[in-house]
């Protein structure tokens, strides 16, 4: 896990434990497991927002009518020879 031992870990708890104390730490990991959560949840979403776009984007379709096309109600430009 990033490259971290287990004795760094328990550095890292033993520091956060003194700054915050035994009290403020159930409160500290219930806020980080939300704000995981959500984060999960919204990359989620993302994902499967993506996904439905390119799903939409069937190759199959027909493509768009090219601007250069000719209409059939657009009149016709004679050019000189």
């Amino acid at each position: 896990m990033f490259g971290l031992g287990g004795q760094e870990l328990l550095l890292i708890l033993f520091v956060i434990l003194l700054f915050f104390g035994p009290s403020k730490l159930p409160e500290l990991a219930r806020g980080l497991g939300k704000g995981m959560r959500e984060f999960k949840k919204a990359q989620s979403d993302l994902e499967n927002e993506f996904h439905k776009a390119v799903e939409s984007a069937d190759p199959k379709e027909k493509p768009a009518e090219p601007l250069t096309a000719k209409r059939e109600d657009a009149p016709e430009i004679q050019t000189k020879s």
